[in-house]
């Protein structure tokens, strides 16, 4: 009897992996579900190569390492809010608190996009590896466009406070759901956090 030929390591072959574009848009597909269901720690780059229907190999081809697949599976998830600078860019900074509220709760309170958002947030807040994902796309593509608008010294410190604002209510309206928070009507807190943002933004230091 021939000897089974062993598997190589690295890059499936085409004919086994269909390493193909949407090839990698089922990997990321699958790795955002998956992060959404079962969190950061539980997920596996396994359980997302056969729920994208590929071999492990190619998760790790296009990738990398289960981090990088989060932070990939993140950047998608999070591409709405990664939106959030242009509320800053258009129109006078005198109108950047209620323009930056507004934008960050329209995302929220979309059911389409808050979903990815939570399973975002969620893994955020349960592991530090996935926590440092978020932190460094926030920082880098979001918080900094937004104080290079500013340009104040402290643009970085008021950004970060003004998003600190934001995404605290964010945490307790969607996901740990606080009452009245939760229930209360949206345009009743763009209408109370938006002067408070805008003070963060652009009041004298």
């Amino acid at each position: 009897m021939t000897p089974a030929t062993p598997r190589r390591r690295g890059r499936p072959s085409r004919t086994e992996s269909a390493d193909t574009p949407a090839a990698r848009d089922r990997i990321l597909a699958a790795a955002r579900e998956e992060f959404s269901e079962r969190g950061y720690d539980k997920a596996s780059v396994r359980g997302i190569a056969k729920a994208a229907g590929v071999d492990s190999a190619l998760v790790h081809h296009y990738f990398g390492t289960k981090e990088q697949v989060f932070e990939a599976a993140v950047t998608l998830s999070f591409g709405p809010a990664m939106q959030a600078p242009q509320a800053v860019e258009e129109g006078p900074l005198d109108g950047v608190g209620e323009r930056l509220t507004r934008f960050v709760f329209g995302v929220w309170e979309n059911p389409a996009t808050r979903t990815p958002l939570l399973a975002v947030v969620r893994s955020a807040v349960n592991n530090e590896a996935a926590a440092a994902v978020f932190r460094r796309i926030i920082a880098t593509q979001v918080l900094r466009r937004i104080a290079d608008r500013l340009e104040v010294p402290d643009a970085e410190l008021r950004a970060e406070l003004a998003a600190a604002q934001l995404v605290g209510i964010a945490m307790l309206r969607y996901v740990i759901k606080v009452e009245p928070v939760a229930s209360a009507d949206p345009e009743q807190i763009i209408k109370r956090v938006a002067p408070v943002v805008q003070a963060h933004l652009t009041a004298p230091s």
